[in-house]
């Protein structure tokens, strides 16, 4: 018997303000990955590369419909869309979808009969209609594996239409696996011709799937270490095999097995657990056998599908037993959420709180006072912290020297670095997340205890894999992301190399230099371009090519070109800047 309980009841147990890992399509729980983002740079390559067919395929629940949103979401305006969802059809029937996705009239020539020609001609006049006005046309299949061959060969038939600049009709397939099959066929050699672009989305890496699941838990109002620990995370992927679909549906279940069993960490029994209950997999529950160990007595009272305790539970958690770790949930902005940092390891020196006690040991009040306590500061990080002066002098030349610039006594970085080409770029609710993706040194402000008002500045020099290279005052500290976590609330500063004609105040598109230059390196195929178009450049181009580079790149685009988006650029098309990553 497994859990029956609504979904998402767990969530204020765990200080969440929402169920996390629902399989309902949120805008708001957006997770792009490396891959997620090339495969829409794919599709967005596809929208000015003059027609033929572009191909995205992966296996269920990888997160193609994810992207196909997100793709529709940030075609430009002057794009005309069809979306067919349903190519279970008929060549005559694919057609009419066509014209009605695009609102071209048809009508058959003969009474009750209507065919191919008379939905073709029509759409050819509405094609070469919108090409003379400047719109591109953009027809995109959803679970194109299911296509048939004569409506496959249709589709290629509408690739012919064309002027003697380029074809009229961009075809986007989206499909299974098996839709790579179909195109390789030596029957569909032609339509393999036509095709300019494909990606195969794969399944998230380990430290993907790590990373997704701290991205829902921090979008779900988690201010805390993740309820999970890294070798629960380690179990999921495997289970689920790096694809989101079925990661959300073992998180989902898991959860609610560690909220029944009145534990605040999910353990690899429990997870094993939640996959035999939602995948119904011999092999995940063999594998979970020769997994565990024995099961300590608490586990088997949670795990053993008795309803009563959920309900211990349930009440202790009504009563106050257990409120949730930091009081009541708050916002997503907590740098451990975003930190992708489960519990640390015993040589990492830092101590992680236990579990909360479960309603059959909640009688013993003082360990259960001890296992909620807030997690010690390894004391080499605490010794660093009180070595750091006052302030954020020192930490500001200490990262203009990393860009080979010395900072004058008691100058103010940000007002001084301009004349060195610098600027300064600060963000006071950051994560590890942004920090890996600007991939270069930055201050943290960091406190040295959990309640502690006064904060010390140091440079985070080098970030390689789970570890952190500090440093300030002289010295230099490697410590785990977990633990620096623990001591840093989100505000970064950093510093990026202004473009040619960077005007002093404003946006970079205020000076026609400036302006000059941005559209040059967005053309340019190293940020994801096409090369010089022929196309006199706009405010309204420039600005659809600002939105999808940063949608590329993964961040919040609203087609401005702010520092932000200059930094990703400058990295994208090889701007000399210190990174991260290499430590210098």
């Amino acid at each position: 018997m497994g859990w029956r309980y609504p979904q998402g009841m767990y969530a204020p147990f765990f200080g969440l303000q929402q169920a996390p890992f629902s399989i309902a399509p949120d805008p708001r729980y957006l997770f792009m990955s490396e891959r997620h983002r090339e495969a829409l740079a794919h599709l967005l390559y596809g929208l000015d590369a003059g027609g033929g067919f572009v191909l995205l395929t992966g296996e269920v629940g990888t997160g193609k419909t994810t992207v196909c949103r997100c793709f529709l979401e940030q075609i430009p305006a002057h794009c005309n869309v069809a979306y067919i969802f349903n190519p279970k059809v008929t060549v005559g029937e694919l057609l009419r979808s066509i014209c009605d996705e695009f609102g071209v009239p048809h009508a058959p020539a003969v009474p009750g009969v209507e065919t191919v020609k008379d939905c073709i001609d029509p759409l050819n006049a509405s094609l070469l209609a919108a090409h003379a006005s400047g719109r591109n046309n953009v027809l995109i299949i959803d679970e194109a594996q299911n296509l048939s061959a004569d409506v496959l060969e249709q589709l290629r038939l509408l690739t012919n239409l064309e002027t003697s600049e380029r074809k009229l009709l961009q075809i986007i397939l989206i499909g299974q696996p098996e839709l790579r099959t179909m195109v390789a066929r030596p029957s569909m050699e032609q339509l393999a011709q036509r095709v300019i672009a494909r990606f195969h989305l794969d399944a998230l890496t380990p430290q993907e799937t790590q990373q997704y699941i701290a991205h829902r838990l921090a979008v779900a109002g988690l201010n805390g270490p993740l309820p999970l620990s890294q070798r629960a995370i380690r179990r999921v992927h495997a289970l689920s095999h790096g694809v989101p679909r079925r990661i959300n549906l073992l998180c989902d279940r898991a959860l609610l097995g560690a909220y029944a069993a009145g534990v605040r960490e999910v353990s690899v029994p429990i997870v094993n657990r939640a996959a035999r209950e939602v995948f119904d997999a011999p092999a995940a529950a063999a594998a979970a056998r020769s997994d565990r160990g024995p099961m300590p007595g608490w586990a088997l009272a949670g795990l053993g599908g008795v309803a009563g305790a959920a309900l211990v539970a349930a009440a202790g958690w009504g009563l106050g037993a257990w409120p949730p770790t930091g009081g009541a949930a708050k916002p997503a902005n907590n740098p451990a959420a975003t930190a992708q940092a489960p519990a640390a390891s015993a040589g990492a020196g830092v101590v992680r709180s236990l579990p909360a006690a479960s309603a059959a040991a909640s009688a013993a009040s003082a360990s259960a006072s001890a296992a909620a306590a807030a997690p010690a500061i390894a004391p080499a990080l605490q010794q660093f912290l009180a070595a750091q002066s006052a302030g954020d002098a020192a930490a500001w030349k200490a990262l203009a020297l990393a860009w080979d610039v010395t900072l004058p006594d008691g100058a103010d970085a940000c007002a001084t670095l301009p004349r060195d080409g610098l600027r300064c770029y600060r963000n006071r609710r950051a994560g590890l997340n942004l920090v890996r993706q600007i991939d270069r040194p930055v201050m943290l402000t960091l406190f040295p205890s959990e309640d502690a008002e006064e904060s010390v500045s140091a440079v985070l020099r080098s970030l390689q894999g789970d570890t952190a290279t500090l440093e300030g005052g002289g010295q230099s500290l490697q410590v785990p992301v977990e633990a620096l976590a623990q001591v840093w609330r989100g505000d970064m500063a950093t510093l990026w190399r202004t473009p040619p004609g960077m005007p002093e105040r404003g946006e970079i598109v205020d000076t026609p230099d400036g302006a000059a230059w941005l559209d040059t390196q967005l053309a340019s195929k190293a940020a994801g371009g096409t090369g010089p178009g022929s196309r006199p450049m706009t405010p309204a181009l420039r600005q659809s090519r600002i939105h999808r580079f940063q949608l590329a790149q993964g961040v919040t685009p609203d087609g401005r070109a702010g520092p932000l988006t200059l930094m990703l650029l400058n990295r994208a098309i090889g701007v000399s800047e210190p990174r991260l990553r290499a430590g210098g």
